[in-house]
């Protein structure tokens, strides 16, 4: 699904150059779950954004489903991120107005949306516990419950890939384990592959696939071995 190839990202000021990444390889296998662990400023959150086509990387090459993100025109780019990818940030990113639905939904409402997906919707919502809750707002939702609309909006795309940065960072261990737990089933559900960053290590199950960054290298990659 993924390759990355001596992968570099450096950041520019002026005549001072950081390195947030160097010559990094790492292959994501499709259809897998797969962790970047490490601890912060390690480079992991960096190498997401990369293979979201949310940046770019200085040098090295990078090839998702086929596709070489490193030759992508600016307007192809935008339709990679707008149909392959579902992202899930840690800041939930709900608007405050809007329901439940009307958040999962909100992204496809400048186009118009597509017959039997508001009812879509709704059963991703209720597939990650939001049955009861489908006419709340934000401000009325605790904040697992809010990730929960977060992943539903991110797979409403039915995404190749899904990409999680430290999804579970503002959530309690309990709530955390339970978010997780959902994104697990419905990805496999819907056959996406799924890349999470986190520094936590206790997430990681058994037949997982874990890349490890330190100082901006990948020093391991491979099925988990707990």
């Amino acid at each position: 699904m993924i390759r990355v190839t001596n992968v570099s990202k450096v950041h520019r000021r002026g005549e001072l150059e950081v390195w947030a990444l160097r010559d990094i390889c790492c292959e994501v296998p499709e259809g897998t779950f797969t962790f970047i662990l490490g601890p912060s400023g390690s480079g992991k959150s960096t190498l997401l954004y990369l293979l979201g086509a949310l940046d770019e990387p200085t040098g090295g090459e990078i090839v998702v489903d086929g596709r070489m993100l490193n030759r992508l025109t600016p307007a192809e780019r935008d339709l990679y991120r707008r149909h392959d990818i579902g992202f899930i940030f840690q800041n939930f990113n709900l608007l405050s107005n809007l329901t439940a639905v009307e958040n999962v939904l909100v992204p496809f409402m400048p186009v118009g949306l597509k017959r039997g997906q508001k009812e879509e919707a709704i059963e991703l919502l209720k597939k990650v516990g939001l049955g009861d809750r489908l006419d709340h707002r934000p401000n009325q939702l605790s904040g697992g419950e809010q990730q929960r609309v977060a992943i539903a909006r991110a797979l409403l795309k039915r995404p190749k890939l899904i990409l999680a940065d430290e999804p579970t960072g503002e959530l309690d261990t309990a709530n955390s384990h339970a978010i997780l737990n959902d994104l697990r089933v419905v990805c496999k559900e819907r056959g996406s592959t799924v890349v999470v960053v986190t520094h936590e290590q206790e997430f990681v199950h058994a037949d997982d696939h874990v890349i490890r960054i330190r100082d901006g290298q990948v020093f391991s990659g491979g099925a988990s071995r707990q």
